[in-house]
């Protein structure tokens, strides 16, 4: 039997519309026997229930076949347990059994059996198990089928080991999910703090410290240092304290909790935290140098907590005792709490109803009491602690002396009017906060927000800084959250020499240099502009060209604005993370207002690079008639829904809702354009009655135009002649020059128009291939092709002509539609399409039935100026005889009127036919209801030709069906590396050589830069195709599936990506259900799967990518950036390329007396607290007002978070400090552990002796 061979069945299964799941049988292919000369025979057995009319119900058989490299060896699907246990064990060795869960092995464990394959023997069972019932969950092994003719035993290097999810602190019902995930390592946040709600800054350590209503924490140190903690509870964060120079921050949340975190490692955590559960907190106060804080709350009473243990002082300033016989009512919460600058013995407390205690300590009674009117909103000292300020809800500032009684020594109020009788100023807004500053030479400064006056409407929020007699109104674009005055002293008791003020706006930071005049502002160099205009659409790209950097930073830093403060950036902490992460990284962001700004994400850090603001193609203004209604796209006609982009050829193509694509090359010159080229296409197609096909080709015809005219003309005028609006653009293209500088300047603009009063939907996909000089884009009607080299059209054609005469979908005759259904462009799916429906305005409102054309030929749609309107252009006329295009012929879906929108493009040189034996290039499109064709493209030759000649593309037919839309296409070589599109090197579009010379240039470059284009032509390749359900590969030329997997049964995937990782390429997928996922190519096995983040915001899923090197990235939130990584390699990295908040600072020396105030007493008066407020003297609090919660913080918590060298060292650093600070603590414990062991042995032994002689029956 050694060349008996079972004959082979063929196989339609996939290129049918068969079933998609396996069969027990399906194995893997091996090379032809011509291959190799030498031959093995192997025994195997199989399944007794699949009965063929080829083969015996149960037999066995000897497969004569070639020996097959040696390579890893591929896995299949196993048949079911009971099946294999029942007859592979009679196989020697049980070859059946698969080693791990994700596939089975086909290689035995005795070394002397050599690997081989079943393919062809099994090919016989391909009919019957096409019809077999049995299928996988998506938690199975990965489902495997089977081609005819190859053997596809791949080197696949990616291991389940070489992942690991890495992602900041998740919010607390996220992270329950990421328990299994070990160390829980994390990366990094970029952007401005979703609805910040706190702020606070070390004056020593030069950090700022951001609180936000969701529970985060920001710190924010020199640019490039940030970091990102999350408190469990995800309550708001009412207010932040430095414990400065210390590496320590006191956090207190909306829930009345305390948290005391560590800020001397690289990853904050939390050290104590302490639990309110009779009073709520409402303002908190630790003093400079002091390890107790002041803790103010809702019922008017002050405790003291011990930062160190975090335990509660006996010591309580009730409010009845504070304000005793002064007030008859309750005075209200605490919103204040203060020490005197010079005698820390005296605490202020101010109550909101306007009354303020000067309470002393030692005492336990209150010196002074100061009553307003007006409720209280903040209070701030004079450094010399003889008079303080505090700010009233009526919009008065009212300044006390600390000896006065009675009335305040002035009143002012910053903004009102001053009567010319004397009365008081009319009231104005609160003045939420003020601060009172000295300096050493000139007036102090007096920095208040709020109080402006009530008839100020519409008037933006303002600032306002007094100093002497001049005030200035700074107004800022958001309401102000905080704002802190930063001094050249970190000691209240000393001049404090303000020189900047931070202010914390809803949605920006803003730092105002107070030394210069006119107070400009300093540049800020965080990247906290992301959200500037609403981020609609992202892409991440890792490792690019590394002269691409240079390149957009030299043209983007001529945008700068000018205007900022010459000083350098006041908040200077930390220092920079120290790792060998060395690959450039992009972020690109597309915006509702039209703009594409591009990002440096290199080495974990984010920096704006270059800012393309793609709206100054179109005319802003906007005739009267087109402003009819208001719609929600009319608020934002430019914003960017697609971008594609070529890294080498630096071209790039951004798509608009208005259904509008804008191409742009990069140059470093500027440049005039005289018109702005433009294309106009129709997109709308009809199926007419079969009796009348006249009017249809009519209208297609008379819409027609040749694709090789000299020239795109210039943009039509919207003032056509239609009253319905047809061949009218959504946007109108400026008429007048354009002025483009250095960056990227627009080379063409094509945009889909109104056809029959129909808008045109908007594109669902877009792909640019700078080789091949072509623009793709689809939408729900179809696809369309443009040469961008040429300025032409070269396909227009409707999804179903894809098909050719293979069209799966019997496409039957509808019933009339009373009413136009909405567009199915790419929406967020919990608004439904309707929110994306028009995003540009009908001149006419009709409710009319969408028109859908068939052309009989393939003929390019460039609507010319000299287009008339089409005959029998009434909508009205068509309405009751145009066909549907239905899924399936069934009643449900009868409605669906053509839906079959385009989702995926891919650009490659492979096989274009089933059979080819010569690479040419392809266009493979992916459609909505899973089905993958492909186009092959005829290139004109380069030089003159490309410019003269057509370049022609013909649909080749269907390859492919899988379940839900089609998320994915990818080539890979035959030795699974993968197959990027070809791309041209970059060239400078405007330089001045004419154009045969430059095609010379770009010919003597190479066409492709893919790792694998040495390969030979006769070898084969391989197309990953990813839907939302399922993945499937198949192999070129046969078009043979080969492997699938059902990656989820229950749910679907929002974003997949085909990824190249430092030693392989898998698929990797995020799926609506939270799941990141990655699998193995091309065989499907699954690598990764973790429960990640459920879908509770439709912002991710349209944010979220996957890029090179195990990078992905998503928008958190409408300011934020999150970027994670499912690399163990990054993972294990990440200690050291993480910066440091905390470093080693000298604080600076006290102010010095000077030799009067200390011989007469005068100066800062200290006060023991110890002696106060410790266990001794104060007793314990009661164990029901507060409960302490040890945190996972110190060494603890940095065992599991740290990894790698850096992190051992970076523990052993931490532990020495730690261990300092201790050393007189631990002598100080052993001696009291060692008088506790003595006399523990001194009572055991007195215990023994008085028991040892009692026998057991009298204890």
């Amino acid at each position: 039997m050694s060349d008996e061979r079972v004959s082979e069945a063929s196989s339609g299964e996939e290129r049918g519309g068969g079933r998609a799941e396996p069969s027990h049988g399906d194995a893997v292919g091996a090379h032809s026997p011509s291959t190799s000369p030498q031959r093995r025979s192997t025994i195997f057995f199989l399944p007794p229930h699949h009965h063929h009319h080829h083969l015996p119900p149960f037999s066995v058989y000897v497969a004569s076949q070639p020996t097959p490299p040696t390579r890893n060896p591929v896995r299949v699907a196993p048949a079911s347990l009971a099946w294999r246990r029942k007859h592979a064990l009679k196989c020697e060795d049980s070859f059946f059994f698969p080693r791990e869960k994700s596939g089975l092995n086909l290689c035995s464990r005795s070394d002397n059996m050599k690997k081989f394959n079943i393919r062809k023997v099994l090919d016989g069972l391909k009919e019957a198990s096409s019809s077999s019932s049995s299928t996988f969950s998506s938690s199975s092994a990965p489902s495997v089928q089977v081609g005819p003719q190859d053997n596809h035993l791949v080197q696949e290097n990616l291991q389940s080991e070489h992942f690991q999810l890495c992602k900041l602190i998740p919010p607390l019902h996220h992270r329950r999910n990421l328990m299994h995930l070990g160390t829980g390592t994390k990366t990094v946040r970029h952007g401005f703090p979703y609805q910040p709600s706190s702020m606070a800054f070390d004056p020593v350590q030069k950090i700022l410290a951001i609180g936000t209503q969701r529970g985060a924490l920001r710190l924010f140190g020199r640019p490039g240092v940030e970091s990102y903690c999350q408190h469990e509870s995800e309550a708001a964060v009412i207010q932040l304290q430095f414990l400065i120079n210390e590496g320590a921050l006191v956090s207190a949340l909306a829930d009345d909790t305390v948290h005391l975190w560590n800020l001397r490692q690289k990853r904050p955590a939390i050290l104590h935290s302490l639990k309110f559960s009779k009073e709520r907190i409402t303002f908190c106060h630790l003093p400079f140098q002091s390890k107790w804080l002041y803790i103010g709350t809702e019922r008017g009473n002050v405790h003291i907590v011990n930062v160190e243990s975090f335990m509660l002082s006996g010591y309580v300033i009730m409010w009845n005792k504070a304000i005793e016989l002064s007030s008859k009512a309750h005075p209200g919460p605490v919103v204040h709490i203060s020490d005197n600058p010079m005698d820390e013995g005296k605490l202020i407390i101010g109550y909101e109803s306007g009354i303020v205690v000067l309470w002393d300590l030692k005492s336990k009674k209150a010196d002074y009491r100061y009553t307003y009117d007006e409720a209280i909103h903040s209070v701030a000292w004079h450094h010399e602690g003889k008079q303080f300020t505090c700010s009233h809800s009526d919009g008065t500032l009212t300044i006390w002396n600390v000896r006065g009684q009675g009335k305040p020594i002035q009143t002012i109020t910053p903004h009102g009017k001053q009567p010319k009788d004397g009365k008081k100023p009319e009231p104005c807004k609160p003045i939420l906060k003020v601060e009172y500053k000295t300096t050493r030479i000139g007036e102090p400064f007096i920095i208040l927000s709020g109080g402006l006056s009530y008839d100020t409407v519409g008037r933006r929020p303002c600032l306002t800084v007094m100093h002497g007699k001049s005030t200035a109104v700074l107004e800022m674009d958001y309401p102000i959250v905080d704002f802190l005055t930063l001094c050249e002293t970190p000691y209240p008791n000393d001049f404090q020499e303000p020189y900047a003020v931070v202010v914390l706006l809803e949605k920006d930071l803003v730092v105002i240099d107070l030394a210069q005049n006119g107070y400009p502002i300093f540049e800020n160099p965080y990247p906290l502009s992301i959200h500037e205009s609403p981020v609609t659409c992202c892409e991440y790209l890792a490792d690019c060209p590394v002269d691409l950097i240079p390149a957009l930073y030299s043209v983007g830093s001529r945008q700068k604005r000018q205007g900022y403060s010459k000083k350098e950036w006041p908040i200077s902490g930390g220092n920079w993370g120290q790792g060998t992460q060395s690959y450039p990284e992009i972020i690109i962001t597309g915006h509702a207002d039209g703009t594409v700004k591009f990002w440096d994400a290199s080495a974990m850090m984010l920096q704006v690079l270059y800012k393309l603001k793609t709206a100054k193609v179109f005319d802003r203004n906007r005739s009267k008639e087109d402003k009819g209604s208001t719609e929600v796209s009319d608020e934002d006609p430019f914003a960017i829904q697609l971008m594609t982009w070529c890294p080498e050829s630096r071209m790039l193509c951004v798509a608009g809702v208005s259904a509008n694509i804008i191409i742009y090359r990069f140059s470093k010159l500027e440049v005039t354009t005289e018109v702005v080229q433009l294309l106009e296409v129709r997109m709308q197609y009809e199926l007419n009655d079969m009796e009348s096909p006249e009017g249809g080709s009519g209208e297609q015809t008379s819409a027609g135009a040749s694709p090789q005219t000299s020239g795109p003309p210039s943009h039509p005028s919207t003032s056509s002649n239609n009253s319905d609006g047809s061949n009218m653009p959504c946007l109108k293209v400026r008429s007048t020059q354009l002025k483009q500088s250095p960056g990227y300047q627009v080379d063409l603009v094509v945009q889909l128009v109104w056809v029959s009063g129909e808008p045109p939907h908007q594109i669902t996909s877009l792909a640019l291939n700078s080789s091949y000089g072509l623009v793709v884009f689809g939408n729900s009607n179809g696809l369309a092709v443009v040469d961008y080299i040429q300025k032409t059209i070269v396909l227009n054609m409707a999804t179903v002509e894809l098909y050719g005469s293979n069209d799966p979908y019997q496409r039957q005759p509808r019933s009339p539609r009373k009413s136009r259904q909405p567009s199915g462009g790419l929406c967020d799916i919990n608004e439904g399409s309707a929110t994306s429906e028009d995003r540009c305005k009908s001149p006419t409102s009709a409710k009319m039935s969408r028109k859908l054309s068939l052309p009989t030929e393939l003929k390019p749609d460039l609507v010319l100026l000299s287009v008339c309107p089409p005959r029998g252009a009434n909508p009205l006329d068509h309405r009751d005889n145009s066909f549907s295009r239905s899924r399936s012929s069934s009643v449900t879906s009868i409605d669906k009127e053509a839906k079959e929108a385009l989702l995926s493009f891919q650009f490659c040189e492979t096989f274009a036919r089933k059979g080819d034996s010569t690479l040419s290039p392809c266009l493979y499109v992916g459609t909505s209801l899973g089905s993958v064709m492909a186009l092959a493209i005829m290139l004109p030759p380069a030089g003159e030709q490309r410019q003269l000649q057509p370049v022609i593309l013909s649909p080749t037919g269907m390859l492919i069906r899988l379940k839900g839309s089609i998320m994915r296409l990818a080539f890979m070589d035959s030795a699974g590396s993968l197959l990027p599109p070809a791309n041209d090197p970059w060239f400078e579009p405007n330089v001045s050589v004419d154009g045969e010379e430059r095609e010379k240039v770009r010919k003597r470059r190479p066409v492709s830069v893919s790792p694998s284009s040495s390969q030979d032509l006769n070898e084969g390749q391989y197309a990953v195709a990813c839907s939302e359900k399922q993945a499937k590969v198949l192999s070129l030329p046969t078009q043979t599936c080969i492997y699938k997997h059902s990656i989820t049964e229950t749910s679907f995937i929002l974003r997949a990506d085909v990824v190249q990782m430092s030693n392989g390429v898998c698929l990797a997928c995020f799926c609506a259900n939270g799941h990141i996922m990655t699998l193995s190519l091309p065989g499907l096995r699954p690598l990764m799967d973790v429960n990640y983040l459920p879908l509770t915001d439709m912002r991710i899923a349209r944010t979220f990518c996957f890029t090179n090197l195990g990078q992905a990235m998503y928008m958190c939130s409408p300011t934020e950036v999150q970027r994670i990584t499912y690399s163990q390699d990054t993972c294990e990295n990440l200690q050291e390329m993480l910066g440091e908040l905390f470093t080693p600072v000298e604080t600076p020396e006290a102010p010095n007396r000077g030799f009067f105030k200390g011989l007469f007493g005068g100066g800062a008066q200290s006060l023991d607290r110890e002696e106060l407020f410790g266990e001794l003297a104060a007793g314990r609090a009661s164990r029901s007002l507060a409960q302490h919660m040890p945190g996972p913080g110190g060494i603890e918590g940095m065992k599991g978070a740290a990894s790698g060298v850096v992190g051992d060292l970076a523990r052993a650093r931490i532990a020495l400090d730690e261990r300092g600070q201790k050393l007189g603590e631990l002598d100080e414990r052993t001696a009291a552990m060692m008088a506790s062991a003595d006399s523990f042995s001194k009572h055991a032994h007195d215990m023994m002796l008085k028991c040892k002689d009692k026998k057991w029956y009298q204890f």
